[in-house]
């Protein structure tokens, strides 16, 4: 008995240094040197390729990433965050692999480009929406119920849909289809871990009820 005790002692112990490490200000600098350098990377590849091409859509998408990372390295201190590794590594790969997609010289779909104009511009509401209380991780920070957080409970996300998935219709391949489904399957886990977390708090629970859409308005 005193051996189990001993080993949920140190249990315990093991997530409060976690949760330490993950409310400092080094990994809150650290983890934002990171996204921003592998940013860096990605723009890089895409505005080569706009300079090549003349593909406008590449600005977009440029400006869709430049948007996010910028939020999330200015995003302010979280009140709780999980410290499940299951949902650190589930919004990790969702938030990355996004990063990974690279322009290519065919399309299925060329004129989903509309599509990535919408998303983008949807986007840059519900950025301005959320503001810094922008999150990699399940965390709590200030309830956003205005804007576009008013219409559906996760609308970042559904604009992730409009303009990964434009992408991989205007820049198809392979790996870049297999990339998009892999982010659209790490963002609904990571919509479900989100909301277990937050769903603690009798405040967002209010706001689940009175904003009952997660992703599209009357219908889901």
């Amino acid at each position: 008995m005193s051996a189990r005790i001993d080993a949920r002692q140190r249990g315990n112990t093991g997530m409060s240094a976690l949760s330490k490490i993950l409310h400092s200000r080094r990994f809150h600098v650290y983890s934002g040197m990171l996204l921003a350098g592998l940013f860096g990377l990605f723009a890089w590849a895409h505005f080569n390729k706009y300079l090549e091409t003349g593909e406008w859509t590449l600005l977009l998408v440029i400006l869709s990433e430049t948007l996010t990372t910028g939020f999330f390295i200015f995003r302010s201190f979280p009140q709780t965050v999980s410290t499940a590794p299951s949902d650190w590594l589930v919004a990790i790969a969702g938030s990355f692999a996004p990063l990974l997609l690279r322009p290519a010289t065919w399309g299925v779909f060329p004129v989903a480009s509309s599509i990535i104009a919408l998303g983008t511009l949807l986007q840059i509401v519900s950025l301005l929406s959320l503001n810094r209380s922008f999150a990699l991780v399940a965390a709590k920070r200030e309830i956003k119920t205005a804007w576009m957080y008013g219409i559906v409970r996760h609308p970042l996300y559904a604009c992730y849909f409009l303009v990964f998935g434009g992408y991989a219709l205007v820049h198809t391949t392979l790996a870049n289809v297999l990339i998009f489904a892999a982010t659209m399957g790490f963002l609904w886990v990571r919509i479900q871990r989100e909301e277990r977390h937050l769903a603690l708090d009798p405040a967002y629970r209010t706001y689940m009820l009175r904003v009952p859409y997660r992703l599209v308005p009357f219908v889901f």
